[in-house]
């Protein structure tokens, strides 16, 4: 293929995407568009992208190839996932984590003491409720009115409460199972699963850097305070409704039994990570397995509290309809697929490895400007995991031309992305808190920055000092 046509072709299809982010358009069918322009110019140049079909055909070929692949791997995974977290949260079990969980606080009487508090338990409940905004609203509805009862000033809250959902290492999280089952393709990687990958890999980056960020968080919301206090400024009144705060009705056992129904995954796979590495043995028990084992624990447990079968089937029916709501991150990852298989085929990953072979760059550069490049996307658009998916095919390519562990790759760019989402004016998790408190989304962001940029520092030098 021409150097000049491959070289304007790669532009201006990574311009595109980048545009389309920033504008917050449907990334997926931008990745699967681009793609496929890439995938035509490819075959329109004498390259084959797919085997035993006409050439005009080959491109719908790849995109049929790449449904097939993600839906059977970490589709699958995802859409359990989906599944499950949907389940929970229509039989009220989050919502019975989130209350039992979050009671203690009430006695807490220091206010500053309740932000670190917050910010940990906060990224603990973001492993029942995976969706930022989400979080933050049951979190409005539930802490918001404790803290402010216990003193806390309205931006100290907000800013805690719009940075609960960034790196906590769990092996039900999207962005861990779309990596680990990627890397599992390639043949060093192949006995990689995403249990594994969290507990080996980000776990021991993202837990010294959560704690890290919750004394960040202490310190400049305590500066904050004292400069505003001096400056003589006076929030808003909040236009929060209290009355849609998380009620649980039931006993004692009942809230027990329903707030451990939506961890019950996570302690699963703890479980037996944990047996099989005390014992030596090796019992690897699935995400897919695990999530269905605790769904048919959760029907049983509604059988027995709720006494009334046909209603518990018909509720049970949700675990699927979760599943439906999922097919978006699955949609995404396979038009991320595409997009890439677009950029092979016009021969730009080759050309890349060839340059970089020559060039020898030092080993964290690649990841300093996929994190830098993070970061302003995300800032810009307010999704911290569009570009982090459309990477993720990617990741084992590049860290591979650059002569890197893709840990090194995978690791800080996954973070940086939850992390500088709390960065960003235009979140939607910053939007919400900001609505919600009738605060200046500016004045939220001035809240969050730095604890955030504190853990991207240290997460970025602790994963290079690690795998380079």
């Amino acid at each position: 293929m021409s150097l000049a046509i491959m070289i304007v072709s790669a532009v201006v299809a990574v311009a595109l995407v980048v545009y389309m982010l920033i504008k917050k358009a449907d990334i997926k069918l931008t990745l699967m568009g681009t793609g496929l322009a890439l995938l035509f110019i490819s075959v329109a140049m004498g390259s084959d992208v797919a085997e035993d079909v006409p050439a005009l055909l080959q491109p719908f070929q790849v995109v049929v190839e790449q449904f097939g692949k993600t839906l059977s791997e970490a589709g699958l995974v995802i859409l359990l996932l989906g599944g499950y977290a949907a389940y929970m949260n229509h039989i009220g079990a989050n919502a019975a984590t989130v209350d039992l969980l979050t009671r203690p606080l009430k006695h807490v009487k220091s206010p500053l003491v309740l932000v670190p508090i917050v910010f940990l338990l906060g990224n603990l409940l973001s492993i029942v409720v995976p969706s930022a905004s989400n979080l933050a609203i049951i979190l409005l509805a539930t802490l918001y009115p404790v803290l402010r009862a216990a003193g806390l000033s309205t931006l100290s809250a907000a800013g805690v409460i719009a940075t609960t959902a960034t790196i906590t290492p769990t092996p039900l999280g999207a962005d861990n199972v779309a990596v680990a089952t990627e890397l599992a393709k390639h043949p060093e990687y192949s006995d990689l699963t995403v249990t594994d990958y969290v507990f080996t890999q980000t776990a021991p980056i993202a837990i010294p850097a959560l704690l890290l960020m919750a004394v960040a968080h202490f310190f400049w919301q305590r500066f904050m305070d004292r400069r505003d206090e001096r400056r003589g400024y006076v929030s808003p009144e909040a236009k929060f409704d209290e009355s849609g705060a998380v009620r649980v009705e039931g006993n004692a056992l009942f809230r027990t039994v329903y707030a451990l129904l939506p961890l019950l995954p996570i302690l699963l796979l703890v479980g037996f990570y944990v047996g099989g590495a005390a014992t030596g043995t090796e019992v690897n028990l699935s995400v897919q397995v695990a999530v269905l084992i605790c769904w048919l624990v959760s029907i049983l447990c509604e059988l027995v509290f709720k006494r009334d079968g046909k209603g518990v089937l018909t509720r049970g029916s949700e675990f699927f309809k979760g599943m439906a709501n999922a097919i978006d991150i699955v949609a995404l990852l396979v038009a991320a697929s595409v997009f890439v298989a677009g950029l092979q085929g016009i021969g730009l990953i080759d050309s890349l490895q060839q340059a970089m072979q020559t060039a020898t760059p030092a080993g964290w550069v690649l990841p300093l400007l996929l994190v830098g490049a993070t970061g302003l996307i995300v800032i810009l658009s307010g999704s911290g995991t569009a570009l982090f998916y459309a990477m993720v095919p990617l990741m084992y390519e590049l860290a591979n031309v650059a002569g890197i562990d893709p840990f090194a790759v995978s690791v800080p760019m996954g973070m940086a992305g939850n992390l500088f989402r709390a960065c960003s004016p235009v979140a939607a998790v910053v939007v919400i808190v900001a609505g919600s408190t009738n605060e200046n989304p500016m004045n939220i962001v001035k809240r969050t920055w730095f604890p955030m940029v504190v853990g991207v520092v240290f997460m970025f030098v602790v994963s290079m000092v690690r795998y380079l």
